[in-house]
């Protein structure tokens, strides 16, 4: 017999299908009583020996059937191919007991008929009726068999016994047959769609509970008395339960007093939050509480009302979270290389403490910075530097106290305020205590530093001052305390405001003249040795201002410097030079001095192209003039850009030669043509022979690299004849040959001989004679 699965069901439902025809085998044994007891009367009724052969066939095929299902387990029924087998093996013994049965029924009508008998037969047929619907629903094919081979024999027994009405009566047993197996299918549809539902139901609950226990926040329900309902793992896991059904049935409170009786929460934040979670509920609106374990750990719990009276609390552990959070927030507040408050915070704590108390008190503030800090850095790099700045910050954290803030500032600049001072006795005494902690020298990294500061102090009364204004006091101290020699102190007076004040202005009218272009330029000659006639002249930058009148150069280029428009001013210059140049007689050329600002990029390339252009100016008759400044910065970018300039035609002169650290290691590195002695080699030259022998062996020196030697600084007569004599530079320049001249000047006397240089050469001849 070929037995196959229903096509509208799904495999597990077949198998819980197959599995039902092996459950309830009871009934079978009192089946087989029943059919006992019945044949038995039967036989004892007619004595005929058929009814007690079909008696004792039933009993034993029932009862066969009865042993048969009992050794089936149903669970080892859990594959396809064994379900198949199984209703296989169900359908052979169910259609041998239906025939069995039928035959009984159709020999008391037809074969040995006894009035008896047929009430006997039928009773006994319909009573198994009843059966094969409610337990053979599992297998349509069972129902079909077992409905056709125990009741067809019924109808054709009556329809054979000849007279109309039981042939009339045998037909209508028939549509009973269709009865049961629509009533088999009905009941295996019910069955079917409650199967369905109920494994849906089931997928849904696991992926309910797969989503819940999975969640990386505890959550917990609760019903409208309060306890908890429903919990996860998480829940379980942060509330250090083994599972989440020992949190079931118990109300918030009294988990939350497992954290007090663990003495991890106290009795106030546990009253706090349940109230917090509470009113969360009650208002229908989500709110999130806080909570700090005294281990260190964080809690954040979240409640809101849920449908039908159940409220939801989720919580989670925001331990690292909040760690973060304070990791950010000491970032932000502290300094990483020594841990003091930074200025943002510095100023916040500054303002809070004269925003309260007496307004009446006097407070004070004190700006600390290391003398020649930069040294260290460039000379020992940037770790040194830092080693150091964590030195001073370790012996200034000794004065921090409720009323003393300490902070470093920024760089190698400390501030320190003073909430509450008396007197500017008292801020000096406290000056000099720290500043008698900072002497002496410290280790870093192997290097003994010596350590060198310099401060600026300013007080006040709280009411009629601020922080920023203190600040701006505190530095003006302090840039005077390095002016006057650095290694101390100095307290704020009212006279460094005004000078701060000045310079502020000066800084302003200084920018508005280069932007109006109203600076101008003067040049100073310089004068060839051999002819004592101008060979060309440096162009030097004059501002005259509309109220102060000339201000000095060793005035108005620092403020440019420190201001950033120093570029701006040499650009000036440079175009003002070359267009005066051009109108000069060819012999005369022009020096323009450009800043190390210029060469930190490539714009001077540019700038000078655009100069030589404009004005119409040969290059060879342009010199730059490059301070060793400059050349500090980058050395190989400024070689690469000197060597560009260079391709222009223009020449290339050292200024201020012998007043850096390695000048002499420049002659030969760059591709310079002229070198410009400093001044400072005259200072000497007719009173000591060392100078002498010093500038001699330094002019020899450069004239061997084929350089051109300019002398600059010669102020009097007997400077120029010891030049004349024993050092033969090719130029010179200085007062001596007069003040700097107007563009008109110095064309006027490009062709001039100066009048001392017949008594020069006198002199010269004399002292080799």
């Amino acid at each position: 017999m070929n037995v196959d699965k229903p096509d509208d069901i799904s495999e597990d439902v077949y198998l819980g299908f197959v599995r039902s025809l092996f459950d309830n085998a009871s009934l079978l044994f009192v089946a087989a009583f029943s059919q006992a007891v019945i044949g038995s009367l039967v036989y004892w009724k007619t004595s005929a020996t058929i009814y007690l052969v079909l008696t004792i066939l039933m009993v034993v095929v029932t009862l066969g059937r009865y042993y048969a299902i009992q050794r089936v387990r149903p669970e080892t029924i859990d594959t396809y191919q064994s379900a198949l087998e199984w209703e296989r093996y169900y359908l052979i013994a169910g259609t041998i007991h239906g025939s069995v049965v039928g035959f009984f029924a159709f020999t008391s009508l037809y074969i040995a008929p006894d009035l008896f008998g047929e009430i006997a037969a039928i009773s006994m047929v319909l009573a198994s009726a009843i059966t094969i619907a409610g337990r053979n629903f599992g297998s349509r094919k069972m129902v079909v068999i077992l409905t056709v081979s125990v009741i067809a024999p019924i109808a054709a027994g009556l329809m054979l016994k000849g007279d109309f009405y039981n042939f009339i009566l045998g037909l209508f047993i028939v549509p009973f047959i269709f009865t049961i197996n629509t009533m088999a299918r009905i009941v295996r549809t019910v069955l079917f769609a409650a199967i369905s539902q109920e494994k849906k139901a089931t997928r849904l609950a696991q992926r309910f509970n797969r989503a819940l226990n999975t969640m990386s926040h505890g959550l917990i329900m609760l019903g409208p008395d309060g306890s908890v309902v429903v919990a996860n793992a998480e829940a379980a896991h942060l509330m250090s339960l083994k599972s989440p059904d020992l949190l079931l049935g118990r109300t918030v409170h009294s988990l939350l007093m497992r954290g007090v009786a663990g003495g991890m929460l106290t009795v106030k934040d546990c009253q706090y939050v349940e109230a917090q979670l509470t009113r969360a509920l009650r208002e229908g609106r989500d709110r999130k509480v806080l909570v700090g374990f005294s281990n260190g750990q964080h809690y954040e719990f979240s409640a809101r009302e849920g449908s039908l009276e159940l409220g939801v609390i989720t919580f989670e552990d925001v331990t690292a979270r909040v760690e973060a959070e304070e990791r950010i927030r000491f970032m932000a507040r502290y300094d990483s290389l020594t841990g003091l408050i930074n200025r943002a915070y510095f100023h916040e704590l500054a303002e809070e403490c004269m925003s309260s108390g007496n307004k009446e008190r006097y407070c004070a503030l004190a700006a600390i910075d290391l003398d020649d800090f930069k040294s260290v850095n460039d000379t020992l790099g940037h770790p040194v530097g830092d080693g150091l700045i964590y030195a001073i910050a370790e012996r200034l954290t000794a004065f921090s106290a409720p009323g003393i803030k300490v902070s470093r500032f920024g760089g190698d600049e400390f501030m320190i305020f003073f909430d509450r001072i008396e007197s500017e006795s008292d801020l000096a005494s406290l000056l000099d205590d720290i500043f008698a902690s900072l002497q002496g020298e410290v280790d870093v990294a192997g290097h003994v530093l010596r350590i060198q500061a310099s401060a600026g102090a300013v007080m006040a009364r709280v009411e009629s001052s601020d922080i920023d204004e203190m600040i701006v006091k505190a530095d003006l101290a302090l840039y005077k305390a390095k002016e006057l020699g650095k290694n101390g102190w100095r307290m704020f007076e009212s006279a460094m405001d005004a000078a701060f004040r000045n310079r502020q202005m000066m800084k302003a009218d200084l920018r508005s003249a280069v932007e109006a272009a109203s600076l101008r330029v003067v040049y100073q000659p310089i004068v060839a040795m051999t002819t004592m006639r101008i060979a060309g002249c440096e162009a030097l930058c004059r501002w005259d201002h509309p109220e102060l009148g000339p201000i000095s150069p060793s005035v108005f280029i620092p403020l440019a410097e420190e201001m950033g428009i120093i570029s701006e001013i040499s650009t000036f210059v440079l175009n003002a030079a070359c267009a005066e140049c051009a109108k000069w007689p060819e012999h005369t050329n022009v020096s323009v001095n450009l800043s190390a600002r210029d060469f930190r990029n490539r714009n001077v390339i540019h700038k000078v192209r655009d100069a030589l252009v404009g004005s119409g100016l040969a290059p060879h008759r342009l010199e730059v003039e490059v301070t060793e400044t400059a050349l500090l910065d980058d050395k190989s970018a400024t070689r690469e850009l000197i060597q560009e300039l260079k391709a222009l035609g223009v020449r290339i002169a050292l200024d201020d030669f012998g007043t850096g650290y390695s000048s002499l290691s420049y002659l030969h590195k760059l591709p310079l043509d002229k070198v410009k002695i400093d001044r400072s080699f005259l200072a000497d030259l007719t009173s000591e022979s060392s100078s002498l022998v010093l500038l001699k062996g330094i002019v020899d020196l450069t004239r061997t690299l084929g350089l051109t030697v300019t002398i600059e600084g010669v102020e009097n007569f007997e400077q120029l004849k010891v030049l004349m004599q024993s050092i033969h530079p090719d130029l010179v320049q200085g007062f001596l040959f007069g003040s700097a001249l107007t563009a008109t000047g110095i064309e006027t006397m490009s062709t001039t001989v100066w009048p001392f240089a017949r008594e020069l050469r006198s002199a010269s001849q004399r002292a080799i004679n």
